[in-house]
């Protein structure tokens, strides 16, 4: 998604002032983000409570340690097509239109609203409701200065993006140690990681609207790969949170 997006002008260099024209394109952004996110919440708790649905992605078994929650198959598909979806859209959308960015959007917004079914599951309903909570006015706040800095936060781009693959490698290795320690600390990368790039992709998206120059086909595209971008680091914030915040069922 950074591709789509890299004309972008330099912070420092192009007109910050607020018009008309950036405040609806990014509206246009928060709108989609915030219907992705009441659209995953239904998604969630319908995996999670439906018993029907629930059984084809998830396996529940009641321990005396807690639940012990699984992936069926099925449960595995749809919580890797998120990122099947993401790279192969490199591969396939070179040029995207408004309908196919708009397609992208919604279909992983819906391949990760079922599969955090598994977050209702493990933690209690209070625990989610209250890290979510914590996690909007976080997303809130880091927006926001992301949005009225005059501080170029491009430098920190390249750097929150390597840790992010760094937090990816950390994760497939301690899936083999299962440490309870490096899982804290890679949360803890985590929130840090996902708080910065919620202000960077905020300041580069408004970047964007200056370098897309008033094109509305552009600005269409743009919209939908800002509200996904924006989508991702809340459920990622989110989710790491939850690992402090949240307590088991």
């Amino acid at each position: 998604m950074n591709d789509f997006t890299h004309t972008q002008a330099r912070a420092g260099s192009m007109d910050m002032s607020v018009d008309a024209g950036l405040r609806a394109f990014m509206l246009g952004v928060y709108n989609k983000l915030a219907l992705g996110l009441v659209v995953s919440g239904l998604l969630a708790i319908a995996t999670s409570q439906v018993a029907p649905i629930r059984d084809l992605l998830f396996t529940v078994q009641a321990t005396p340690q807690g639940m012990m929650v699984g992936l069926t198959m099925l449960g595995m598909i749809v919580q890797f097509s998120p990122i099947v979806l993401l790279f192969g859209s490199m591969f396939f959308m070179r040029n995207p239109s408004a309908s196919g960015a708009s397609l992208l959007y919604w279909a992983v917004v819906a391949a990760i609203g079922a599969s955090l079914g598994l977050v209702f599951l493990i933690y209690t309903s209070t625990s989610v409701a209250t890290t979510f909570f914590v996690t909007a006015a976080a997303f809130g706040g880091l927006s926001l200065f992301g949005y009225t800095t005059k501080r170029d936060l491009s430098a920190i781009g390249s750097f929150l993006v390597m840790g992010v693959i760094g937090l990816i490698i950390a994760m497939v290795v301690n899936m083999f140690l299962q440490s309870s320690a490096l899982m804290y600390a890679i949360s803890a990368a985590g929130v840090l990681i996902f708080s910065g790039l919620i202000a960077w992709d905020t300041q580069r998206l408004k970047a964007t609207y200056y370098a897309l120059g008033g094109n509305e086909a552009g600005m269409a595209v743009a919209t939908s790969f800002g509200a996904l971008s924006l989508y991702i680091n809340f459920i990622n914030l989110f989710q790491f949170l939850l690992m402090f915040l949240g307590q088991r069922e």
